[in-house]
């Protein structure tokens, strides 16, 4: 008897077109280095980095440029070999001003001097510090510090360290090709992270849409104790965290709380890599895989960009684009943000650069609720989107926090299934910043 496969998921979620193939079957290749890199002085979730240099200094590619002492940061280095221009106000990808170290690179840009280090030597506290020391963060979107991460409180001890390794993003396929062609790099990353928290147990989540990358991480994690690599279900936000942790594990983080609270930890693919990447050679992070890709792109490629990159560059290195842009995303189309120019420099938790045609943004303007419930239905928080909203339009800020919108983590689901084209995601990015208003006050 034979029947569809049932592959592991959680409830709720979506499954939007994904037109990963557009730029699946392109192997990663290194993106041009621009005529001037913008690197923010904060990348990541946590305090700011003060600068390091100053215009006039030559620096060397990858030195520290940006550092604070504070525990929950995470410092910048230099992308190129060069001489600091300018440290500049510079519009970043969210649309604010961010603090930049502005580096004209030279013509000649040498390769990263590898340290080649033995890391099966290396303690559980060593592999924090190489964690801080080399700038990383969370590579998935979240950017948040990973030795901070790796620190999790004496009391919530990890014994699973789980990899994400879903991109259910529609569109991005960065991920993808790195478990293609570095899936040995991303075992030994997944063992560093799990020697970094003493947990016996390492788990690789993959989508089904990708059995390829099942084969061969499947193939470098063999014989590797404790490491295990599973199927998901294909669902957008089935790499969300706490939806992944359910899936993998059946544990449930409670709301508001961590995934240390169930002994889960959590890393993307391209964190994992740069972690290796950093013990094993002492390589600081100042470049990452992203997709350049969309049906408004001519050449959809796989790139490893030098953080910094101005999103231009990126586009053309890849062609260009075709006809008029109807919209350009950093980042995925669900969760990722609009970009009004391309001017916005690339940074740690660049996944990709999505141009849709006009066609594809043109969806409808706002109405009214219908009360049809679907945002309900799809939401994988189980949260009241639609009363959040509602909550919203009134200025009901306390209304908006008990309908649980400082437990949405913005996946979009709801906006996708509205029949009525409300936004539901703009309404709850203006509810967090109303509720973090009025607790500082």
């Amino acid at each position: 008897m034979s029947g569809k496969a049932t592959y592991k998921t959680f409830k709720g979620g979506i499954h939007p077109p994904y037109h990963k193939e557009l730029a699946s079957g392109k192997a990663i290749r290194p993106a041009p280095v621009p005529a001037e890199v913008f690197i923010p002085l904060q990348q990541h979730i946590g305090a700011p980095n003060e600068p390091l240099v100053n215009p006039g200094d030559r620096v060397e590619l990858g030195q520290k440029i940006g550092s604070s002492e504070a525990f929950v940061s995470a410092p910048v280095h230099a992308s190129v070999a060069g001489t600091v221009k300018e440290i500049a106000e510079v519009t970043g990808f969210t649309g604010a001003k961010v603090k930049c170290v502005v580096i004209t690179p030279d013509a000649e840009q040498p390769g990263f001097a590898r340290k080649d280090r033995d890391i099966t030597a290396l303690s559980d506290q060593e592999v924090r510090d190489i964690a801080r020391e080399a700038g990383l963060v969370g590579m998935g979107g979240a950017a948040f510090p990973t030795h901070v991460k790796l620190t999790p409180p004496k009391d919530k001890p990890v014994d699973t360290v789980i990899i994400n390794a879903c991109e259910c993003e529609p569109f991005l396929t960065c991920d993808h090709r790195v478990m293609l062609e570095r899936p040995h790099d991303l075992v030994q990353g997944l063992k560093l992270l799990m020697r970094a928290v003493n947990a016996k147990r390492g788990i690789i989540g993959i989508e089904a849409n990708k059995m390829d990358a099942v084969d061969a991480v499947r193939g470098a994690a063999k014989g590797e104790a404790g490491i295990e690599v599973d199927i998901l279900e294909v669902k957008y936000p089935e790499g969300a965290e706490k939806m992944l942790i359910y899936a993998l594990t059946g544990r449930k983080v409670p709301p508001g709380k961590l995934p240390s609270e169930v002994g889960c930890l959590v890393q993307n693919v391209g964190t994992a890599v740069a972690l290796y990447e950093a013990c094993a050679w002492g390589k600081p992070l100042y470049e990452r895989v992203l997709t350049v890709t969309g049906q408004g792109i001519k050449e959809p490629a796989n790139l490893l960009a030098r953080v910094g990159t101005p999103i231009s560059t990126l586009i053309e290195a890849c062609g260009g684009f075709v006809g008029r842009p109807g919209k350009v995303i950093m980042g995925g189309p669900m969760t990722g943000w609009a970009q009004p120019d391309t001017s916005a420099p690339v940074v740690k938790g660049t996944s990709g650069i999505v141009v849709l045609t006009p066609d594809l943004v043109d969806v409808g303007t706002e109405e009214e609720c219908v009360r049809c419930g679907k945002c309900v239905d799809v939401c994988p928080m189980f949260l009241l989107p639609n009363f959040i909203v509602q909550a919203v339009k009134k200025g009901q800020w306390d209304r908006a926090e008990m309908w649980g919108a400082l437990d949405c983590f913005e996946c979009g689901c709801c906006s996708f299934t509205c029949p009525a084209y409300i936004p539901h995601v703009d309404y709850v990015r203006k509810a967090k910043a109303e509720i973090a208003a009025l607790k500082r006050r």
